[in-house]
């Protein structure tokens, strides 16, 4: 049986794995108000990635599929890991310098979408997901420490190069 739970996980998960597909669509292919690739990759050159388009593409991906892969319930570890990923890094080149608050330019997106991400990966996907059969798709400590610790190597990685 369905629960209420289920299906407010699912609206979570759809909801929130939505709009960061948009966005990570915004950057790779220019729609719903996004500026595509090249302008990413610029503004990443901007932020010191290098090189910038490449960078760019690896953020828009992650997000795109990401955002797909929690929407769905699938492989939601890893589709958790890449966002939280994407996040750390923003804090750290772009909001962390502006403290708390958006509306100051801080951190406050970036904190609760890596927070929602991890909580998913946690709690699981639910009983409406692709995963559900999968041993991964059940959540727990083990999912969210993947997720959490694959989402700080990647983003340590990326920093490094």
């Amino acid at each position: 049986m369905v629960s209420a739970g289920d299906c407010g996980l699912l609206l979570l998960r759809l909801t929130f794995g939505l709009l960061m597909a948009g966005h990570g669509a915004q950057k790779l292919f220019g729609i719903l108000g996004g500026q595509g690739l090249t302008a990413t990759g610029r503004e990443f050159t901007a932020l010191g990635y290098r090189p910038g388009t490449v960078f760019a593409a690896i953020g828009g991906a992650s997000e795109f599929l990401g955002g797909i892969g929690l929407a769905l319930g699938l492989f939601t570890p890893l589709a958790a890991a890449v966002l939280i990923g994407v996040m750390i890094n923003a804090m750290a080149t772009v909001t962390g310098a502006h403290g708390l608050w958006e509306s100051e330019g801080g951190v406050e997106y970036s904190v609760c979408i890596a927070v929602v991400a991890l909580a998913v990966a946690a709690i699981g996907p639910g009983r409406l997901a692709l995963d559900r059969p999968f041993r991964w798709g059940q959540g727990g400590w083990r999912a969210g420490a993947f997720a959490l610790g694959l989402g700080g190597i990647g983003a340590a990685i990326a920093l490094i190069l």
